[in-house]
């Protein structure tokens, strides 16, 4: 049996043929750029989220960029990002002139919490961006309430955990101006790139609505000096469809990963993901274990025919293009164990109990040996 590590899969059954149909649809009516199947989408999404304004952009990471550039953040300013997760994050810090400056995660959750966020704090940080990791919200109460003590803002970057809940809300609602991607494989996905910037406050919704979209206030009329980063309306008559189903594929996900739970817990060294606090509701991006025989596993599931990946291999301080940030190894432990440790397993919407059941006796086995 081959496993992948991700497939698309016809989950729910029908939802393959409705894409395919809404983007026939979309063709016919011949309006790709700023068309009004964009802003149906932007208007769901945002009752999707419970209110707010949502603008499509053209990838996550513009979405991270036009954030940032929305609350002023330039030169000189610094903004907290994790020591661990993709690089999107510090990339779109840098792309701005401000500093990345890297804070530790949580050893059990991924996630920066506001412990390890208090001691990074200078006067020239001007905003906190954390990741809602592989599916899972960080402990948001804690680190709004430090933004609020040191007045800065704070930007989510849930392109990870879209429809993943904290204290009953979603994420992408708690900052002040936030950032999600449509990357395919995101749990809400597009048929390319595409992301969105979502935020309660019209005056930055404004601004980005704007900008995104070469600074134009009207037709032929320029308020500003914008970009062009527009979700375009075939992916977001893909997107309207998948919308309708993302509790749905959200909940498979969390189906299939009980199923690991009560497989792996207990087995050998690994460290299963979980919730970090009642607070949360995880809803499995990724599905990510931690073990010291990382390495040695992942060549057996390797030679079974079970594909894995590792999120991520390489911390960011390790990284020839953060050089200049004068970071250097052992600056960052934690993060520099999850590199070392963390195996992303299958798990996708579609998956059968049966390839997962295969999965699961592989690395039993192995434990067993």
């Amino acid at each position: 049996m081959r496993i992948p590590f991700f497939q698309f899969r016809d989950f729910p059954v029908g939802l393959h043929s409705r894409v395919e149909q809404a983007l026939i649809e979309e063709l016919h009516r011949n309006q790709l750029i700023l068309g009004p199947t964009v802003t149906m989408f932007e208007q769901e999404f945002s009752r999707f989220l419970g209110g707010g304004e949502v603008i499509g952009v053209g990838n996550g990471y513009d979405a991270l960029v036009l954030s940032l550039k929305s609350l002023g953040v330039g030169p000189g300013d610094e903004v907290i990002v994790p020591a661990n997760g993709y690089i999107a994050t510090i990339n779109a810090v840098q792309q701005l002139g401000a500093k990345p400056v890297f804070a530790e995660p949580d050893r059990q959750s991924f996630n920066l919490t506001a412990a390890s966020v208090a001691p990074m704090l200078t006067r020239k940080t001007k905003a906190i961006l954390p990741i809602h990791l592989y599916g899972q919200s960080c402990e948001m109460e804690e680190l709004l309430q430090l933004c609020k003590a040191n007045g800065i803002d704070l930007v989510e970057d849930f392109a990870q955990a879209q429809g993943a809940l904290y204290k009953g809300n979603l994420v992408g609602t708690f900052g002040k101006i936030n950032a999600t991607s449509f990357y395919p494989t995101k749990n809400l996905g597009a048929a390319g790139d595409g992301g969105a910037v979502v935020t309660q406050d019209e005056e930055l919704a404004h601004w980005v609505r704007q900008h995104h979209n070469y600074g134009q206030s009207k037709r032929y009329e320029y308020a500003q000096v914008g970009v062009n980063s527009r979700l375009d309306s075939l992916q977001a008559a893909v997107l309207r469809e998948k919308l309708q189903s993302l509790r749905e594929l959200n909940t498979e996900r969390r189906r299939l990963a009980k199923r690991y739970h009560q497989a792996l817990t207990e087995i050998g060294d690994i460290a299963v993901p979980t919730a970090s606090s009642a607070n949360i509701e995880h809803i499995y991006h990724l599905y990510v274990i931690r073990t010291q025989r990382r390495n040695e596993l992942k060549q057996l599931l390797a030679q079974q025919q079970v594909q894995t990946l590792i999120h991520y291999p390489i911390p960011p301080h390790y990284q020839k293009a953060y050089e200049h940030l004068g970071y250097k190894k052992g600056d960052f432990p934690i993060a520099e164990e999850l590199a070392e440790t963390c195996l992303s397993l299958p798990l996708f919407p579609g998956m059968t109990d049966s390839e997962q059941d295969y999965v699961i006796e592989q690395i039993q086995r192995f434990f067993a040996s």
